[in-house]
């Protein structure tokens, strides 16, 4: 059975847990509009209006144009799958008819990026195609489904992102000879992105700022691309912030180094404090991180740690999930921010992958941390191999 099979039959599961009558995927030119259903289930881009509807009474039925129709009839994921050429109207309002769905989910959200797919045009020509006719009335939100349906991890895909994470610490593992006082961050980033082409693999996020690379006090943390007028010099934390993208699904972690200042055999008091603070949140995030747990505690009790210690509070979320996006779908282990909506709000459940990542600021440059961990039915799983020492040069 194929990923995508495997994740259509959770789809077909998941209308019956929510009570959702069907799920309709509505999208057009998804080279250029791409949808997270399409990405999740369907796994043949189309060119014309096309719509991918499950039933809850297991129905599934594909509306394409002509010339997109061979590809997804040889995916094999839909039982019944319609070509036309001049319009869709009719065979949409027959399909619908046919399985009178009480409730349509669509794929929008206001809170959850990864299930918001459908644009405004095409809500408004589905209301087009569907006038005069009960169905509209029936659309509602299908963020719930899309939600579980990317948290949920099979076990496939958590494979595929253990072998991303893999490869990505072999190129870690060679960051290290490259930190060399007097080159900039953009030559370490330059490096990494030597390293991504070796072996031909798109980063797990925007190129330019993949990786995060930051050298002393003057360097920002955040998404900025990496500096060729900030140079590595004796005393500097040098932090590193990378993932790769391998079979469609992505690593995310972040690494520290510490280059000795003449004399040194060990990083001042102050750096090793803030190490190990930004261990202990990490290991007291990952320790209360289990099914049944909603995403704002977890991030509560990292949180707490920081602030505890004399730091200031990271401005983000503890942790974020992780599979076909860097930043992926589900709960975010975040605090309960106007600007993260109903996210940390949600239920952690046995299957999810997430991020655990935060940092804070010292007098020789930012020091961050970010592992990626599996929850199973009694806590969580590294799957990322922890940094629990501060590696020095």
């Amino acid at each position: 059975m194929s990923l995508y099979h495997e994740k259509a039959a959770q789809a077909q599961a998941l209308l019956a847990e929510l009570d959702l009558g069907c799920w309709m995927t509505f999208a057009r030119e998804t080279v250029v509009s791409p949808d997270p259903g399409i990405d999740l289930v369907v796994g043949v881009n189309v060119t014309w209006n096309s719509a991918f509807i499950f039933g809850r009474n297991g129905e599934r039925i594909a509306i394409v144009g002509r010339y997109d129709a061979p590809d997804v009839r040889r995916s094999a994921i839909f039982d019944t799958v319609i070509g036309y050429d001049e319009g869709m109207r009719e065979d949409l309002i027959a399909a619908l008819t046919t399985i009178d769905p009480p409730s349509i989910g669509l794929n929008y959200s206001v809170d959850d990026k990864t299930a918001d797919g459908l644009t405004h045009g095409m809500w408004l020509m589905l209301h087009d195609l569907l006038r005069d006719t009960p169905f509209p009335a029936r659309f509602t939100s299908a963020e719930g489904l899309l939600g579980r349906l990317r948290a949920r991890k099979t076990p496939a895909e958590v494979e595929r992102i253990r072998a991303a994470i893999t490869m990505t610490e072999e190129i870690v593992d060679l960051i290290g000879a490259q930190i060399v006082v007097g080159k900039s961050e953009a030559d370490i980033g330059a490096f990494v992105h030597e390293q991504f082409r070796a072996r031909g693999v798109p980063s797990a996020w925007a190129w330019e700022g993949c990786p995060i690379v930051n050298s002393g006090p003057e360097s920002d943390p955040g998404h900025a691309a990496p500096r060729a007028d900030i140079m590595i010099a004796p005393g500097h934390l040098v932090h590193i912030d990378l993932g790769v993208q391998l079979d469609d699904y992505c690593s995310d972690i972040q690494r520290m180094w510490y280059v000795r200042r003449p004399g040194e055999t060990a990083p001042p008091p102050a750096i090793q404090h803030a190490f190990a603070t930004v261990l202990q949140a990490i290991d007291a995030g990952a320790a209360i991180l289990r099914p049944g747990v909603r995403g704002f505690e977890v991030d509560a009790v990292a949180r707490e740690v920081i602030v505890d210690n004399g730091y200031e509070e990271y401005r983000h979320a503890f942790g974020h999930g992780l599979g076909r996006a860097c930043h992926d779908g589900g709960p975010l282990l975040g605090p309960r921010w106007e600007r993260y909506g109903s996210t940390p709000d949600m239920l952690i459940e046995a299957g999810h992958v997430y991020t655990l990542e935060l940092g804070v600021m010292t007098e020789a440059g930012y020091l961050g941390l970010e592992e990626d961990v599996l929850v199973t039915e009694t806590g969580c799983v590294f799957l990322s191999t922890q940094q629990r020492e501060l590696r020095m040069l």
